[in-house]
């Protein structure tokens, strides 16, 4: 796909790869918006020249009047990046409150967002849908089982969307990120990370080639063990 004079909705676009994934579309050519919940990253975005959206995914009513402020823009490639960790440490009470946020931000959010804005995809020359899930995806990690669940039930409803349109002009794409280093990590996840930078060019290099998987980093060794031997993957995994 040409990015040249294509419009863009990057979810969680006012920081971390999501805001890399914005700034690398717009240096090719594309008209960028994105979303967010925090005013302080959402003026940081306005003061890039990015039109900013403030948006509550976590939620349907958030979801809906996103939509509504998208109405009658020619849209041709949504990037479903928003997300959260939704985690709790073995020892805690499960934060019912936070897990369901967690999951409807991560998982039913693109589902929303797809369901309201194909039509208009459909409608154009070429378009693209990137859903952005995880290498958790492929093999979970102890620490982390309501961010893993969501991203496997994005991957699987991912691939499923990618065969329902085959036949129509909207390319469907999978990006599963390894560890990177963004607000979300610190604190919370050790050793090496890969930079947003970085992550964003391996997705965009993705759009551009019309692939169906971005798998970004270390993820490539992580699919290669997994076709492998999917119960290696997993041991290896659960107690990274």
């Amino acid at each position: 796909m040409q990015l040249g004079g294509k419009w863009a909705l990057v979810t969680g676009g006012t920081d971390g790869i999501g805001l890399e994934i914005a700034r690398q579309m717009r240096r090719k050519g594309a008209n960028i918006i994105v979303c967010g919940r925090r005013e302080d990253l959402l003026a940081s975005a306005r003061d890039e020249g990015f039109e900013a959206i403030r948006a509550d995914l976590s939620n349907a009513e958030g979801c809906q009047a996103l939509v509504q402020a998208l109405l009658q823009r020619p849209l041709d490639i949504l990037v479903n990046n928003a997300g959260m960790s939704g985690n709790f440490a073995p020892d805690d009470p499960l934060d019912l409150a936070l897990t369901d946020r967690a999951l409807f931000l991560n998982l039913n959010a693109p589902m929303h967002l797809i369901g309201q804005l194909l039509p208009g995809l459909l409608a154009r020359s070429e378009a693209a849908i990137v859903n952005v899930t995880s290498g958790l995806a492929i093999a979970p990690r102890a620490g982390g089982p309501v961010y893993c669940a969501s991203k496997a039930g994005l991957r699987s409803f991912t691939q499923a969307l990618r065969h329902n349109l085959r036949h129509s002009k909207v390319h469907v794409i999978e990006a599963l990120p390894p560890v990177v280093d963004t607000a979300m990590t610190r604190g919370r996840i050790g050793g090496s990370k890969m930079s947003a930078k970085e992550c964003a060019a391996q997705i965009v290099d993705a759009i551009e080639s019309n692939s169906n998987e971005a798998n970004v980093g270390m993820v490539k060794l992580l699919k290669m063990v997994y076709s492998i031997s999917p119960a290696l993957a997993r041991r290896v995994m659960i107690r990274f």
